[in-house]
Order: C-alpha cells, then structure tokens, then sequence
C-alpha cells in the first residue's frame, strides 16, 4: 500500500469532507461500466454488478483488511469465467461483481482519485468475469 495510501486510511476523503451520495456512487458504478467496450459488453452472460456498503464478513481473508482493521476489499468477482463455462451452462443464478462503497471511501484521499479507483475496481471485477487472471490485468496497467 502506498503512502498516500496509507495517510487516507488515517483520515478517510469519505468521512472527513463528507462522502458521496449512494446515487452518485452508482451513478459513477454505471459509467465505469460504460467504458467497456460494446463487442465485449455484449458477451457479458449472466452478471449482475452491485453495489454493497461493505464486503461480508465471510468474503474477507486476512490480507482484506487495512491497518485499522477495516474491510479493505475494494470488489469482488463471485461466480464462473466464461472461459470456464461450456455449452450446457445455464439455468443457474447470475455471478455477481460487487463493488464495496465503504472500502473504497475510505481507500480514496480525494473525489476524483475516488472516482478512478471505482472505475479500476469495476473493470477489474469485470475481467475476472472474463477470465483474465490478477497477474495479466497487473501486466496490462490495471492495478
């Protein structure tokens, strides 16, 4: 975690100068999702994207929390790659990207890094449901 980093989770840009609306949370949600280019949101399959206050306790390993002991988990992919699915998949429930609006709040020094760092969360949660692993999205940039 970088120092500046860190300094946010001292004193989180969401609680000291007042966090953003749940509608703008959302709203800023929909336009990282609008980014994604139209050939690859047209396979998306069976996917919800939600946004949640906080990861649930059983989400979280050891490494999700922050120096505080707070959620640290930002989102989180919850269901089955297409590139593991083959031609019988279907009648089962949709995976879930969700997106933590506490975590991310608290991770954020300014409204704008706040708003980069959902658009990242978003299109990372998104490439898992692609298949594409950690270390390639590390590879291509998006941390």
């Amino acid at each position: 975690m970088s120092q500046e980093h860190q300094q946010g989770a001292e004193q989180p840009w969401g609680q000291s100068l007042g966090r953003m609306s749940e509608q703008e949370f959302e709203d800023v949600v929909g336009d990282a999702l609008d980014q994604i280019p139209a050939d690859l949101a047209e396979v998306m399959d069976n996917v919800v994207v939600l946004v949640q206050d906080e990861p649930d306790p059983e989400m979280l390993t050891e490494e999700d929390y922050d120096e505080a002991g707070l959620p640290a988990l930002l989102g989180l992919y919850d269901g089955v790659p297409l590139t593991e699915r083959d031609e019988g998949w279907s009648m089962v429930l949709p995976d879930r990207i969700l997106i933590f609006r506490g975590p991310l709040e608290r991770w954020c020094t300014s409204r704008e890094e706040l708003v980069e760092e959902i658009t990242v969360t978003v299109i990372h949660e998104v490439a898992h449901h692609f298949g594409i692993p950690d270390e390639r999205l590390h590879q291509l940039g998006w941390e």
